[in-house]
């Protein structure tokens, strides 16, 4: 099914990778491809409007892990730095033209398309989609959201010194899919690489 016009992206990209050293994970490459480029590229399969929300010193970094990409990316900093995620997808998803946004973290570089297909139409009529893991967590990171309603929500959480993302969740009306209703979807997907240890593994993997 193609989504392009009526689904955005959003690519958190504003966070200091403190587990993965001093080097940012964002342009970080994985296997000869920057981590960000990964995920942008799989954006574009669904989205048409897509948005990198980061850090004003990581913008030149980024623009240089995506050149020659395809996708045509805009970028929205964050006005206070290391809020949190949850500050970065307000902040990406009030600058989105599309009434939904598929929200990605850029430490994802498997995000499987089909999902996020799949979650956009699971959210269709209602404030978005949020898988939750069979551990019980929801993957707020890899989900869909209605623009205007998370945003309003992450803001609402933020002035009630809310940090964790669930707490913008629980103030929209966000249907639930179970992973374990996800047989069609590349079991990697959920996979984050937010240290170099993990980065190492992903590498094999994709050798493999």
């Amino acid at each position: 099914m193609n989504t392009t016009d009526d689904l955005a992206g959003v690519v958190l990209a504003g966070g200091f990778s403190t587990r993965f050293g001093e080097a940012d994970k964002a342009a970080a490459e994985l296997a000869g491809t920057p981590m960000v480029r990964r995920v942008v590229d799989r954006l574009a399969a669904v989205a048409d409007d897509l948005v990198v929300n980061c850090r004003d010193e990581q913008v030149a970094r980024i623009r240089e892990a995506l050149a020659g990409c395809d996708a045509d990316v805009r970028f929205e900093t964050d006005p206070v730095p290391d809020r949190g995620p949850l500050a970065g997808i307000r902040v990406g998803l009030e600058a989105v033209e599309r009434e939904y946004a598929a929200v990605v973290a850029c430490d994802m570089p498997f995000v499987d398309p089909d999902l996020l297909s799949l979650l956009y139409d699971r959210a269709r009529g209602a404030d978005g989609a949020v898988v939750r893991l069979e551990d019980g967590w929801y993957q707020p990171t890899q989900a869909i959201y209605r623009a205007d309603a998370m945003a309003a929500a992450c803001q609402a959480a933020l002035e009630a010194e809310e940090g964790r993302i669930v707490a913008a969740i629980d103030r929209i009306d966000a249907v639930t899919v179970e992973e374990s209703k996800l047989a069609d979807v590349d079991a990697a997907t959920f996979e984050s690489v937010d240290t170099r240890e993990a980065l190492a593994a992903a590498e094999r993997r994709l050798e493999e």
